[in-house]
């Protein structure tokens, strides 16, 4: 939830990590085997497990006049990340939100990492991600991590190489577009994209997750200005005390519902043009419609897949063509 409380000091060192990240990633060329690194398939499966989970987000430096910095947001949680598949080039983690108090579980985000990926999608606006592929030079040696929303529709791709110097594990994305985050859906008019580097670090008892952002406002004739930036710090901490068996209990009835939904989202990312959501910024008619199946599942009445292709051919179509450059 929103709030007005400062972030805690050790933000701050992800503040200069954001300065200095692209000069660390300019590194000349080498060749990488086929195969990827174990230590890189170790740091990405370290991510699983039982987490308490801190969400924080501040507006830093304001790029245009006039423009007020939006008070900082914090909240936290308690989220089970699980293996979905995990094989030496692929692997796919499930997070799930578990309230404590009430035993409330929430599908939440799926991160989706592949090794040497020949293509991913990219979000370009206007709900609406086309998908590019990767150059070899681009992509070799590298791991490209495809972030998708509770309804497992897709958010952001990111491609990057793991470094474990000292004994430290961490991923860097490149720079890429992704939609307003959910926390800010239906409180923001002002912004359309957020355009991000993502970096994964493995520490101990747990995890980190750091996003160095610019809020792009939309301009005239479809361009886009930069509006503020934002620094996000989500730390994932071991804990122990709480009672995930919620969590794994609708994960096990809803598991088989899912892997329909992922396999019908796939059919229309796996290759150009990509796909157009027509259910709005905030997604809000697709998610109900598909937790709704997920429900039925839940309780032992799966939809058929029919039922399944019907939602999406309601709320998803393939991406308009490209415009073509100007000249």
């Amino acid at each position: 939830m929103p709030s007005s409380e400062r972030l805690p000091a050790r933000i701050l060192p992800v503040l200069f990590a954001a300065l200095v990240w692209p000069a660390a990633c300019a590194q000349p060329p080498v060749a990488f085997a086929d195969a990827p690194p174990e230590a890189d398939r170790r740091a990405i499966l370290a991510m699983q497990g039982e987490y308490a989970v801190d969400f924080a987000f501040e507006e830093t430096a304001l790029l245009q006049p006039g423009y007020t910095r939006a008070p900082a947001q914090h909240s936290r949680g308690s989220e089970w990340v699980t293996v979905v598949e995990d094989r030496p080039g692929r692997i796919v983690l499930q997070h799930l939100l578990l309230d404590p108090r009430s035993g409330r579980v929430t599908k939440h985000w799926r991160q989706d990492w592949t090794w040497q990926a020949a293509s991913r999608f990219e979000y370009v606006g206007d709900e609406t991600w086309r998908v590019r592929a990767l150059p070899a030079a681009v992509t070799a040696g590298a791991w490209t991590q495809c972030v998708y929303e509770v309804d497992d529709a897709p958010r952001y791709c990111g491609t990057g190489r793991w470094t474990h110097a000292d004994g430290v594990s961490t991923w860097t994305s490149d720079p890429v577009w992704r939609p307003l985050p959910r926390r800010e859906y239906t409180k923001r008019h002002d912004y359309d994209v957020l355009e991000s580097v993502h970096r994964h670090t493995i520490v101990p008892g747990g995890w980190t997750h750091e996003q160095f952002s610019t809020k792009l406002a939309p301009g005239k004739e479809g361009g886009r200005h930069p509006l503020v930036r934002e620094v996000g710090f989500n730390d994932y901490r071991r804990v122990q005390g709480v009672d995930f068996a919620p969590a794994r209990a609708y994960w096990e009835a809803t598991a088989g519902y899912w892997a329909q939904v992922r396999a019908r989202w796939a059919r229309g990312l796996a290759q150009p043009p990509g796909v157009h959501v027509r259910a709005g910024v905030d997604g809000m008619p697709l998610i109900e419609a598909l937790f709704a199946q997920a429900a039925q599942a839940q309780a032992g009445n799966p939809p058929t897949p029919a039922a399944i292709d019907a939602v999406f051919a309601q709320w998803v179509e393939p991406a308009p063509p490209a415009s073509p450059p100007a000249r």
